[in-house]
């Protein structure tokens, strides 16, 4: 919380600032675990951070009910290309080599600087894994029909996966 007018300072993930704008519709879950449907108002910037006010919050009483909560975009308001998914679209799905043969299931999808990572649990064993989430690997997918297909080199699931 920021002031009293009813600015918060956000710590934009992975979507970034750019993502951001006046009237933009956001979905707040709160620390309650409940949510509710928030509209930016405006953005500045104070010291280098973002500040954020949003549509009806506007002292620090009503602020404080969003301190702590985790901000995300409607899926109506990101339009994706072709090669791009939402997380919650991947965990879930079986990863299958060529021959529809089930080698994981995705538990989630992690993201690191250099490459986002899809973290599996392995259909032999017991073990977990993970698997670059690049085009070298990942030959297509298929969220409807919850598969993942890879060409994975040898070992990659076998040799280096964790026990549980």
């Amino acid at each position: 919380m920021f002031g009293l007018r009813g600015e918060l300072k956000i710590a934009p993930s992975r979507i970034g600032e750019d993502a951001l704008a006046a009237g933009l519709e956001l979905r707040a879950t709160l620390r309650d675990g409940t949510s509710r449907a928030v509209r930016i108002r405006a953005l500045r910037r104070h010291q280098g951070r973002p500040l954020i006010s949003f549509d009806g919050v506007d002292d620090a009483d009503a602020a404080q009910a969003l301190v702590g909560a985790s901000l995300g975009i409607a899926r109506a308001a990101v339009e994706l290309d072709a090669d791009e998914y939402f997380d919650d679209d991947l965990v879930g799905c079986a990863l299958v080599d060529g021959g529809g043969d089930v080698l994981a299931e995705v538990v989630a999808v992690e993201h690191y600087p250099t490459q986002d990572v899809l973290a599996v649990v392995l259909r032999r064993g017991s073990g977990r894994a993970i698997v670059p989430l690049v085009r070298a690997f990942v030959k297509s997918v298929d969220v409807r029909a919850r598969r993942i297909v890879v060409e994975l080199p040898p070992g990659l699931l076998d040799g280096d996966a964790e026990e549980a």
